[in-house]
């Protein structure tokens, strides 16, 4: 169980063990894959020949930010339903609201479904359709079921009242059919400023659901759109425009995260007083994660405001940081799939996700040498040009993957922290007292001297490298408890690396009033002077390898030919072990 919660995890394990128990009510065999609720929906309607037996679903992204892993989630399901019954899945942008939205984020979005692996059947716009939608709201006032409203958005909201006390009509809400029409032509011809009229569908004051209280369905803004330009100065809200998407495009099922359930009997009530093709809405739990912000206006924030250094900064959650930290779209559908589908909302563990990503990079990153935090050691018994090689496997994980050549010379560097001159009884890596072996090497190293600064600082170690088969004759040698990485000064390269940390030190960010003291200001640390193996000579932007003993590090788009940038993606299972 991957479910996280600081409040009650009895209630919230429970709860997914319910909703497990729903979603399983056949025993099945082992390798046969289990169905979440909504694959249970589309079989049963294909059962029945609903909708002609088509599936068609669609991810609708408004192009105002860039996508999260929230959002993956969703596309994995989208375009995963269409693929899994041999149906349709469109690529639609909710482009209502020319404010916000920009040609940038179309871009953005599509890159990013694209990367995840995959491809849209259609690919429309709100936009598209706003001419029928405006004929939509034409049907409904001379339904009487719609009027413009003269009210200002404060005085709306007060009015609407609260779920326990009924809201006030608006004085302007039994206007005629002639007066409303007259009206709202008049607001598409730009006669009116922004927020001086709106049209409201005419529904109920008194519901109990507040998305019934008269919404508004058209507003007036005078700005450029991404698409349209300046043909349109009214514009749907989303509510009104969603479910007339969906029925044009022909949508079976319309499958939106579980804020939207309590907007689902207006998006109904629309459709059917229009009596249009009538798509079903589907409601799932969005993706929490611990350590995680999913607000997009809170990450647009995070941009504005510098704390991070843009949209695909590796600590942002989302895809274009997960892929410049060194994501795969393996691991992210890998992710996806585990979490699964559920009825009701939690908040899963960010560990599960960086599981994902270990276990597809345990199988396909090749090995290498890296010492982030150099220490110098001077091998006293090899002559000045004096270099051996050893072999190395590229990937022990991986059949027939090769091997490569480490150099070894009289100058290798290792990490700072492999050595300890004043050692407790548990460090078991270099000492005075203690040698340690050289992975890939057959060579242990012993302590000779250690060579200190003028500021009293160990400059560098002068140890006696030591042939493994020689060690082990000698039986007066001390046992040796560690073997650790290390790179030769010769052909060596250079790296800048970026070491990233969680963006937020609290698990959970809901119960924090405001998110931005929770910044962990330890996010990022950049170390410079790092030494590397020359195999990582020739690397590529994106190209992914283990750092043995350190983690899964990836090439930086900032990296170039002479100065190398190497961000970490994810600690070693063992990183916070002994």
């Amino acid at each position: 169980m991957w479910l996280y919660s600081q409040k009650n995890e009895f209630f919230c394990v429970l709860m997914f063990e319910i909703e497990a128990i729903m979603n399983h009510t056949e025993e099945k065999p082992a390798t046969e894959k289990s169905l979440n609720f909504i694959e249970h929906i589309v079989e049963n309607d294909l059962k029945t020949e609903k909708n002609g037996t088509r599936v068609h679903t669609r991810f609708p992204p408004e192009p105002n930010g860039y996508l999260h892993i929230g959002h993956a989630k969703s596309i994995c399901l989208n375009f995963g339903l269409a693929k899994s019954y041999g149906g349709q899945c469109n690529l639609r942008f909710d482009d209502t609201n020319p404010i916000t939205e920009d040609t940038e984020y179309v871009e953005g979005i599509e890159a990013d479904v694209r990367w995840l692996g995959f491809q849209w059947d259609n690919k429309f716009y709100a936009s598209d359709y706003f001419e029928q939608i405006y004929g939509y709201a034409e049907i409904l006032i001379k339904k009487g079921l719609a009027y413009i409203c003269e009210l200002t958005p404060e005085e709306i909201s007060a009015n609407r009242g609260t779920p326990t006390k009924a809201g006030v009509e608006s004085p302007y809400r039994n206007r005629s059919v002639v007066e409303n029409l007259d009206f709202f032509a008049r607001m598409r011809a730009g006669e009116f400023a922004d927020g001086e009229k709106v049209l409201r569908a005419k529904i109920d004051m008194t519901s109990p659901n507040m998305h019934l209280r008269d919404p508004i369905l058209y507003r007036i803004r005078h700005a450029h759109h991404h698409r349209t330009g300046n043909a349109w100065c009214i514009y749907p809200t989303y509510d009104f425009a969603h479910g007339f998407c969906d029925s044009i495009e022909g949508i079976t099922h319309s499958i939106c995260t579980l804020e939207f359930e309590v907007h689902r009997p207006l998006y109904d009530w629309l459709i059917e007083q229009v009596e249009i093709h009538h798509p079903q809405q589907i409601e799932f739990a969005r993706l929490n994660l611990t350590y995680t912000m999913m607000s997009k206006r809170k990450l647009m924030a995070l941009v504005q405001n510098k704390q991070v250094n843009g949209w695909d900064d590796p600590r942002m959650p989302t895809i274009a940081g997960l892929r410049r930290r060194g994501y795969t779209p393996a691991a992210i559908q890998d992710f996806a799939e585990r979490i699964g589908v559920a009825r009701r909302d939690g908040i899963i563990d960010v560990a599960l996700l960086e599981f994902s990503i270990r276990e597809d990079l345990n199988k396909n990153a090749n090995r290498a040498m890296a010492v982030l935090e150099p220490l110098k050691v001077v091998l006293t018994n090899f002559e000045e040009n004096e270099v051996k090689e050893f072999d190395a496997v590229l990937n022990p994980e991986k059949e027939n993957s090769g091997t490569r050549k480490v150099p070894m010379s009289r100058v290798i560097y290792i990490e700072r922290e492999d050595f300890l001159e004043n050692p407790d009884k548990n460090f078991f890596r270099l000492s005075p007292s203690q040698p340690v072996r050289l992975k890939h090497a057959s060579t242990m190293i012993r302590l000779q001297r250690v060579i200190l600064n003028s500021q009293g600082e160990i400059e560098e170690l002068h140890c006696q490298a030591i042939p493994e088969p020689d060690y082990q004759a000698d039986k007066t040698n001390p046992k040796i408890k560690a073997t650790i990485h290390w790179v030769s000064e010769h052909n060596s390269v250079e790296a800048e690396v970026r070491v990233y940390d969680r963006l937020f030190t609290v698990a959970d960010l809901s119960e924090v009033e405001d998110y931005t003291t929770a910044l962990n200001p330890e996010s990022l640390k950049v170390l410079k002077g790092c030494k590397l193996e020359p195999s990582l000579k020739n690397v590529k932007q994106g190209e992914s390898f283990q750092f043995e003993r350190k983690g899964y590090f990836c090439v930086d788009k900032d990296s170039t030919e002479n100065d190398l940038v190497f961000n970490l993606t994810v600690t070693l299972k063992d990183s916070k072990g002994k």
